[in-house]
């Protein structure tokens, strides 16, 4: 896909990425060996019928191809936007053994576009089972499990905390990534097989645990939204933001234009964003489209960065300054932040996550001069909902304990999602 000059894109938050138009989408299709053995399904975490939507896009049968999609996953858009495919479905396309993999990415979100431009076709729902089911969360995991349950003909209600649903989607992910009105398009469809969506539904304010336990069954996808702090001095100066905060302001609150919209935050000078996962590349492309200059400090290399390698390049691309191999040590200032202490780091022994161990440099110390910092080293499950319902077993990290079907200690009461797994991608 072609993407906007980067000069241009850093002065606004309109999606980077142009998309695929018919003629490419049809000649990319044309391209795939429809395996007898498709590896891709496997690749894909919801087992989407990869080659056969591929060989409808091929036939120019997109309706078709759109159809085949949505009978697993009916979020094409956003996954088509935000999956990992290059890890994934595209990781072990057999086409990339020998040339490059099929885009499998880029056809969904084709596919998925296309459909919302000339009216999207809604799958078959099953007549009323007469059951009630209650999702906490209107994230990826809630509307999931609305689409699903709706269509078996149970009756569902999302419960929303905040005044947008979408969760991560709409909070977390920059426009330039994930198009709100993509988002919105989506979530509508979800809404049209008869899901009902009660926003600013606080559980335990607006509605109490007693009366959400009284449906016949309750599924929890209230995320990993309670972000990590490095726990180093100077975190409590002015200025100093975790990423869900930042990125939430900007997102859901419409921060950049204050004071058009009442939610301020900081338009600094110099910025300086610890992390390197995609959330990490999100805070530091947000903030250069806010008029910073940005680093972003990694303490690996920059080959071990979890985030997504086009996120890497875009970030490259829009002016972000990498500071790899090294770990802030120290936050600057008195009252506001004025700048950040960092240490070098060597790479030692492959360690648990399968990457290199960083180890500090004895006498490597070094400050960055920066006006606001943003940390982006994860997050764990928000523990609010999760301690108003007793009885329900929690892990060490804060995750709900699920079985294999996903039910926990609570026989009617279901989780999934970040809650459940620990904070992970949108698929």
């Amino acid at each position: 896909m072609g993407d906007r000059p980067a000069d241009i894109r850093i002065r606004d938050f309109k999606e980077v990425d142009s998309g695929l138009t018919a003629d490419e989408a049809i000649a990319e299709a044309e391209r795939c060996l429809q395996c007898k053995k498709p590896l891709c399904i496997k690749g894909c975490p919801v087992c989407i019928d990869i080659p056969a939507f591929i060989r409808k896009i091929a036939e120019g049968d997109f309706p078709g191809a759109a159809r085949a999609i949505k009978e697993q996953n009916m979020l094409p858009a956003i996954c088509g936007r935000v999956c990992p495919q290059e890890t994934q479905c595209e990781g072990i396309c057999i086409l990339g053994n020998k040339e490059t993999a099929i885009r499998i990415g880029a056809l969904e979100r084709f596919v998925a576009d296309r459909e919302r431009e000339n009216g999207a076709e809604l799958p078959d729902v099953a007549r009323p089972t007469g059951k009630r089911v209650a999702i906490v969360g209107s994230g990826p995991a809630g509307l999931t499990a609305a689409a699903e349950l709706a269509r078996a003909g149970h009756a569902v209600t999302i419960y929303e905390s905040l005044h947008e649903a979408g969760g991560v989607l709409t909070y977390g992910i920059p426009a330039f990534r994930l198009p709100k009105d993509v988002v919105k398009a989506e979530i509508d469809q979800v809404l049209a097989l008869g899901v009902r969506l009660k926003k600013n539904h606080l559980v335990g304010r607006s509605i109490s645990t007693d009366e959400l336990l009284g449906h016949d069954a309750v599924f929890l996808a209230t995320g990993a939204g309670l972000p990590a702090f490095m726990g180093i001095p100077g975190e409590n100066l002015n200025n100093v933001y975790s990423a869900n905060e930042f990125l939430t302001r900007v997102n859901l609150m419409h921060a950049e234009a204050f004071p058009e919209f009442d939610t301020p935050v900081m338009h600094a000078a110099r910025v300086a964003v610890i992390g390197g996962g995609n959330v990490a590349m999100d805070a530091a492309r947000v903030a250069r489209r806010l008029g910073a200059k940005v680093s972003l400090i990694y303490r690996r290399g920059e080959e071990e960065m979890p985030a997504r390698r086009a996120e890497v390049v875009h970030a490259k691309e829009e002016g972000i300054e990498f500071v790899t191999c090294a770990n802030p040590t120290r936050i600057l200032g008195e009252g506001c932040v004025t700048g950040i202490e960092c240490v070098r780091m060597s790479l030692c022994e492959i360690d648990a996550s399968g990457r290199r161990s960083p180890e500090p440099i004895r006498g490597s110390e070094f400050s960055l001069d920066v006006d606001m910092v943003i940390q982006a080293i994860g997050t764990s499950p928000n523990p609010l909902l999760v301690s108003l319902i007793p009885g329900l077993e929690r892990a060490r990290r804060g995750n709900v304990v699920v079985d294999e079907d996903g039910r926990t200690s609570i026989p009617h009461v279901y989780a999934g999602g970040d809650i459940a797994t620990g904070a992970a991608t949108v698929i």
